[in-house]
């Protein structure tokens, strides 16, 4: 293994870490969206494996088209900035739709309380939930939550951008198995990443008392998730 393409895996693993742990997009709406929806760690960590995997293979496959057909890595860089752009704002809009889907969820929900007087004169307080769906589910009737599928095509959509300039272009100089190795050192460190910071932020949220705010968390996921829409489109996170 040469000298360059050794400096060129270590530089592809450092960037995959810290480009990960520093964009709160590549794990923050798993965490919120794990925590509103009582989905599983196992459950979570397979949602985040599939779109990190989506997220890193999108530009995978642009790097390596553009290095077969002999394109100029600024015109991938112009392309890729235009998935950023569309994948931060299809952060917003479905943030902000869940936001107002779970403050709806959060007003059906609200506790009542009624005081029930009795024949004999005692009283006492009745406190329950109005809900316009029915307490209980019915297997046969449930249908497959969309949240995944949605999450999983805005990950496709975001691109990673230091992969393509930084690592793809000076390791095809090396031949193709070089460049094969270090996208695979970046996908590998970029998604163990992912997976690691759901799985410690999710148990630890876990260890928090939210009962008092456990109708709310459907809005808390989705202005989280908007918030992380806007973070990358007007802060560049």
């Amino acid at each position: 293994m040469s000298h360059t393409i050794i400096l060129l895996a270590g530089t592809a693993a450092s960037i995959g870490f810290f480009h990960t742990l520093l964009g709160p997009d590549h794990y923050v709406p798993f965490i919120v969206m794990g925590r509103a929806r009582n989905w599983s760690l196992l459950k979570t960590l397979w949602i985040t494996f599939l779109c990190g995997l989506g997220h890193v293979f999108s530009s995978v496959l642009l790097g390596f088209s553009g290095i077969a057909l002999g394109l100029l890595v600024t015109k991938l860089e112009i392309f890729e900035g235009f998935r950023g752009n569309l994948a931060a704002w299809a952060f917003i809009a479905f943030g902000f739709a869940y936001f107002i889907w779970g403050v709806r969820q959060a007003v059906l929900n609200k506790s009542h309380t009624h005081l029930h007087t009795h024949a004999d004169g005692t009283q006492h307080v009745h406190t329950h939930k109005h809900r316009q769906e029915h307490a209980h589910v019915h297997p046969a009737s449930r249908k497959p939550s969309l949240t995944p599928w949605v999450l999983f095509t805005i990950f496709v959509l975001g691109p990673c951008e230091p992969l393509i300039p930084i690592l793809m272009y000076p390791a095809a100089n090396a031949g193709l198995a070089g460049l094969i190795f270090i996208t695979g050192v970046f996908m590998a460190t970029t998604i163990t990443t992912m997976l690691a910071v759901v799985t410690i932020a999710s148990l630890g949220v876990n260890l928090f008392p939210l009962k008092r705010i456990e109708r709310y968390m459907h809005a808390i996921a989705g202005a989280t998730i908007c918030i992380c829409g806007l973070s990358i489109q007007f802060l560049g996170l």
